[in-house]
């Protein structure tokens, strides 16, 4: 019997935030992988922001997704025949076969994880992009110094846990900003924060600025938004913002009401000598060893701690992606395609 490929597309393009419209699940015939390809079985599926933008036609740093293209995304899975020399049936590699339960692939792009890694989701969140995004941008861009005080929003997500967690390491104090009160006990508690600051607050400026009495050194932008709006006034002089996102502004379809803060903000940057810089991971993916190096002891002594929000089944992958974008998920979003 011909093997059966379940995979989501994109089926429209989204007006706004995206809706179970603007995706499709079908089936297709998988071919057996020829000379050089492997045939991969997909175990797990990472859901991440960047994907929103990939479903938008706007000029970005990436091409965008072309109607009824199968929807982009980092994998682990399991390598089930091969006819390529460096991969053996039983091989869990790291790849991006996206939203589908089988992929052939000539071995481009493929990582072969260690077959210690109990936990091989992992190589998605903390191991792989999200933890890199966190190491890289932190460090490079954000320089913290030990006694200064880092800010990071989307505390408890995949890229501002790892954040505030490497920043404790490096002496500083740190303040993370989430959604809901268990998600900030969470980062307090469990991750080590030394305040989280629940951004549904109508006071947040208020409490940022009391949470912060030395002013901000480090401020770790991935959200945006009244965020930063409450972080703005209270960087101090020579502050570096390392910019990996800005989720606040990906479902939206033209600039926010009010007024224009950009004179504000060049300003502030001129006066006070901010670094703010943007940066894309993949840019810099040739130093993914050093990061590794870097992690990995930290993973396993515990110095740094991860949560993972798992989703079971590819079918639900519409639905959890639409959740991530509206913060409904605790910890780093991964779909459970197969055992």
């Amino acid at each position: 019997m011909s093997l059966q490929n379940r995979r989501i597309v994109m089926a429209s393009r989204p007006k706004g935030a995206p809706t179970p419209d603007n995706f499709r699940l079908e089936t297709t015939t998988v071919p057996a992988p020829a000379a050089g390809e492997v045939l991969l079985k997909t175990l797990s599926l990472s859901l991440d922001p960047y994907m929103r933008g990939r479903m938008s036609d706007a000029p970005s740093y990436a091409p965008p997704l072309e109607l009824n293209d199968v929807m982009v995304g980092g994998t682990v899975s399991r390598v089930e025949a091969s006819n390529h020399p460096g991969y053996q049936v039983g091989d869990v590699v790291l790849g991006f076969s996206g939203w589908q339960e089988y992929e052939i692939s000539n071995g481009e792009g493929l990582t072969k994880l260690d077959r210690s890694l109990t936990q091989p989701s992992l190589a998605l969140g903390v191991l792989g992009m999200p933890g890199f995004t966190a190491y890289l941008g932190l460090l490079d861009i954000g320089n913290p110094q030990a006694g200064e005080t880092v800010v990071v929003a989307a505390a408890t997500g995949a890229v501002g846990s790892v954040v505030g967690q490497i920043a404790k390491l490096k002496g500083c104090r740190v303040i993370g900003i989430a959604g809901g009160a268990e998600k900030c006990r969470y980062a307090v508690e469990e991750l080590g924060f030394d305040a989280c600051l629940d951004h549904r607050a109508d006071n947040l400026a208020a409490q940022l600025a009391a949470a912060s009495p030395n002013g901000i050194d480090v401020y770790y932008e991935n959200v945006g938004g009244k965020v930063f709006d409450a972080v703005m006034p209270l960087l101090n002089d020579n502050a570096r913002v390392p910019i990996c996102g800005v989720i606040s502004q990906y479902n939206a379809e033209s600039l926010p009401a009010g007024p224009d803060r950009l004179p504000l903000l060049t300003s502030l940057l001129l006066k006070k000598r901010i670094r703010m810089q943007g940066f894309i991971i993949l840019d810099h993916w040739h130093r993914y060893g050093e990061f590794a190096a870097a992690m990995g002891p930290w993973l396993k002594a515990g110095q740094i701690k991860f949560r993972e929000d798992i989703v079971a089944g590819l079918e639900n992958a519409p639905q959890a992606f639409i959740g991530l974008l509206e913060g409904r998920n605790f910890g780093k979003l991964v779909i459970r395609v197969a055992d």
